[in-house]
């Protein structure tokens, strides 16, 4: 299986944020752009030619911008995980991120980082970024409030459990207070790729949706089958592959073909009728209607 890809939702501007992110971080490159064929347009309402999805990557991260129109938007849930080996680092992409976008938690010293801020960009998308002694790739942080504070240790273990490649790295617990116990900051790998996980009882007025979503992309159709049973029990099934899990979080269990065949307009079309037809997707279904 392919690393697990962030999918960022947008209304109409997922081409322009992905460059954006390119510009700003070192190491990135933008990736294959589809358009909407004529069946994902009509399904969709959204305009045919235009942008449907842009991959992009961020410094070995591999995310997708997706222009979905204005159904989801993305909140500070799931957020982006900067760690950066200087203060200046940090001063510097926090201002390029504040163009236009708002603060979350200001810029400063805190007793976990000697520099660190929580930005909301332009676009909608939340980073955190803070000042590390290593530098480490871009994580997904995953927030767990509201409804669903104190599922983050239920969570982590349930994904360990059912992706392979994966660890639990490090939880580090509140200690004392109403929420003693719970997940102050966890670190773990899915498929070998890394994440963040904390419980907050802040006064958030959001929780998981589809407006950032995680896209596994499968080699082959047992593991897809693996991950929708296991991913979607206590669920919802959604179309077109897409899931929300027991916690919320919502996922896209795609086969990894998908990319290659999106670059051919023609085949690429025929996939979406396809695509769009089903819940759960099958591989087989999907070469077929790519060869006719």
């Amino acid at each position: 299986m392919d690393k697990i890809r962030p999918c960022l939702w947008f209304d109409n501007q997922a081409e322009e944020a992905a460059k954006f992110y390119c510009s700003i971080f070192p190491n990135s490159k933008m990736g294959t752009v589809a358009r909407y064929g004529e069946s994902s347009a009509k399904a969709s309402g959204r305009p045919k030619d235009s942008v449907m999805t842009a991959l992009f990557d961020l410094d070995g991260l591999e995310l997708m911008a997706l222009n979905g129109g204005p159904n989801f938007e993305i909140n500070p849930s799931i957020s982006l995980f900067v760690a950066l080996d200087s203060a200046e680092k940090v001063v510097s992409l926090h201002e390029k991120l504040m163009d236009g976008g708002t603060e979350l938690m200001p810029l400063d010293k805190y007793f976990f980082a000697a520099k660190y801020a929580w930005v909301q960009d332009k676009y909608g998308m939340s980073w955190q970024l803070f000042c590390h002694e290593t530098p480490k790739k871009i994580r997904p942080c995953l927030m767990f409030c509201g409804p669903q504070l104190g599922r983050c240790e239920e969570a982590i273990r349930l994904y360990t459990s059912i992706f392979d490649d994966s660890e639990i790295e490090f939880m580090h617990r509140y200690d004392e207070g109403e929420h003693k116990g719970q997940i102050m900051h966890a670190a773990f790998t899915l498929n070998g790729q890394g994440f963040v996980a904390m419980d907050s009882a802040g006064p958030h007025e959001f929780n998981f949706n589809e407006g950032m979503s995680l896209a596994a992309c499968c080699d082959n159709q047992a593991e897809i089958d693996k991950l929708w049973m296991a991913l979607s029990e206590g669920g919802e099934i959604q179309q077109c592959g897409w899931l929300k899990d027991k916690f919320g979080v919502a996922w896209q269990i795609v086969p990894k073909a998908m990319d290659e065949i999106m670059k051919d307009p023609a085949r690429g079309e025929k996939v979406m009728e396809a695509v769009l037809s089903m819940k759960k997707l099958e591989i087989k279904e999907l070469e077929l209607a790519a060869s006719k």
